[in-house]
């Protein structure tokens, strides 16, 4: 009896154990259920099966259940697990579809024949993986000190493994030295001149000294490079040591190192990037943001813009929330709301008809009610109202969030970072300025990728020095870049990392007039987490 039913198993394809054949199960195969080994898949049966597990279909079985209900049918009972099984076997139910069945008898047992892995309604999954904890200390002169000095060896470590600075040694060795040899060194950059025949002299520093660095103008391309150099950068240059100066040969940045597979989610689903919504101004474009929270709950747009929207999970949401009070001169006479309170309250009300399930990350900008130095912590009480909405999470700024990860994969890493600084770096920067300055977020997005830092020069924001880190240091690779200020929208790619700034949803103020910000509302760039397609849609 065992053999016949072994070689009708083998023929179909089915592995069993030896525990198998002496249950009853195989048994009541082998009279008469011939019919469940049709189709073409094969299955793994083994004694685990026994108490309930998967069958070769990936779905649950309970065995002794089965067992129990074969019995009962027999004598006229309840037979819905029995019939339910044989479709599973002959892959007639749906596996996207649950099936649960329940004795007649027992009617608080529950029998879960089909578990899905996923519904279809997916879960949003968001971890904060680093936000600001605010820290509340006296600050003196030597916090500064100690402050860059943790940026330096924290970008030091980036640069001691590249390849190409090979030799490195401390400043302090190198000054008086009158022999002609290769080095390499990395510092900070305490000074950049340019000399009167056009080279480029930086002063770089580190814990043991300081020591000039030339960078003769006939050598162009690291002459370019050295033109972009901001004061408090850290590099690494190699080049031929002089005494008293470094000719330089070389210029190394901490840098991001290309990633040649950038992640992709393993179904399509969607995240859209905005920033600056400036909630109590005048200029703010009401309309045009209950558009877009109309189209998040699908109620406009075209089939296809629909579809996108009921795939949306999560909406990052990168400063400036409220317009503020008291931000520039003048402020109060371009608001419609002059309560800061009251300001809060609006927003709370604009996000609350987001649907529940699209999660939406937030993070604080200059605008918002919180210190203006950086890092700046989650929004607080004066925010609540928005806050403590059950789909929000409130995070600093900046900000390390994981998104979309399971079981099986990892998630994106997504950067937030508000981009007070970026204005500097628009119209300080050689290349950015010439390109277009604030029109360009996407290259200062880059070039802060390149130094491994949000905020390199000292000028460039207010910061808060802490001893034990630079939290503006960018210490992880994150998947996404996303950032916001500018209130100009712009999507780029640096070495895998997806860059992205969001637009606005204010018309343009004296202010960004005065300081040449040419805002761009209403667009807002969709992600495809499965593709990384980045689409802009205009609202």
């Amino acid at each position: 009896m065992n053999e016949e039913l072994i070689n009708s198993l083998l023929e179909k394809g089915f592995l069993v154990s030896p525990e198998f054949l002496e249950s009853g199960t195989a048994q009541a195969l082998l009279n008469g259920f011939s019919s469940v080994f049709g189709g073409d898949r094969a299955a793994v049966i083994n004694p685990d099966m026994m108490n309930g597990t998967k069958n070769g279909n990936g779905l649950d079985i309970n065995w002794i259940e089965f067992e129990k209900s074969r019995a009962d049918k027999e004598k006229g009972r309840d037979s819905k697990i029995y019939r339910t099984f044989l479709d599973i076997i002959n892959y007639k139910v749906d596996p996207q579809k649950e099936v649960s069945i329940v004795l007649q008898e027992q009617k608080e047992e529950r029998i879960e024949v089909i578990k899905p892995k996923t519904t279809e309604k997916l879960e949003a999954t968001a971890i904060v993986v680093k936000s600001y904890p605010e820290k509340v200390r006296k600050r003196e002169l030597q916090h500064f000190v100690s402050y860059f000095t943790t940026r330096y060896n924290s970008l030091k470590k980036f640069l001691q493994n590249r390849t190409e600075l090979q030799n490195l040694t401390s400043i302090n060795r190198l000054i008086g030295k009158t022999f002609k040899e290769q080095v390499s060194v990395i510092g900070l950059v305490y000074e950049k001149s340019i000399t009167k025949n056009g080279n480029v002299m930086l002063t770089l520093e580190d814990p043991t000294g300081h020591i000039n660095v030339l960078i003769n103008k006939t050598r162009e391309r690291l002459w370019t490079i050295a033109k972009d150099i901001c004061s408090d950068e850290v590099i690494g240059i190699t080049g031929v040591c002089g005494g008293k100066i470094i000719f330089v040969n070389d210029i190394i940045f901490p840098d991001i190192m290309l990633n040649m597979e950038p992640k992709s989610a393993p179904q399509e689903t969607y995240a859209a990037f905005i920033s600056d919504v400036h909630v109590g101004s005048k200029l703010f474009l009401e309309r045009d943001f209950e558009k877009f929270v109309s189209w998040i709950n699908g109620k406009v747009g075209s089939t296809q813009q629909k579809e996108i929207a009921k795939k949306l999970k999560y909406l990052f949401v990168v400063g400036d929330i409220v317009d503020g009070v008291g931000i520039y001169p003048e402020q109060h006479k371009e608001l419609n709301i002059l309560d800061i309170y009251a300001q809060y309250d609006k927003c709370a009300k604009l996000f609350r008809e987001i649907r529940d399930d699209v999660k939406v990350i937030i993070c604080p900008g200059n605008h918002d009610a919180c210190r203006l130095s950086e890092p700046q912590p989650a929004l607080k009480e004066v925010a609540a109202p928005l806050r403590d909405l059950p789909n929000v999470l409130s995070v600093s700024n900046p900000a390390y969030v994981n998104v979309d990860s399971t079981e099986d994969f990892p998630g994106f890493n997504v950067l937030m970072y508000h981009g007070y600084s970026f204005d500097y770096y628009a119209y300080e920067v050689n290349s950015i300025r010439e390109a277009g300055g604030c029109q360009r977020p996407d290259l200062i997005a880059k070039y802060a990728l390149q130094r491994r830092h949000l905020a390199p020069a000292h000028s460039s924001t207010l910061y808060i020095p802490e001893v034990d880190e630079d939290a503006l240091v960018i210490d992880r690779v994150p998947d996404i870049f996303a950032t916001g200020h500018i209130h100009k929208s712009s999507i780029g790619n640096y070495n895998g990392i997806s860059t992205i700034a969001a637009s606005c949803w204010q018309s343009k103020t004296k202010f960004q007039e005065k300081v040449g910000h040419e805002p761009d509302p209403g667009k807002v760039p969709i992600m495809n987490l499965k593709s990384r397609e980045i689409k802009m849609m205009k609202f």
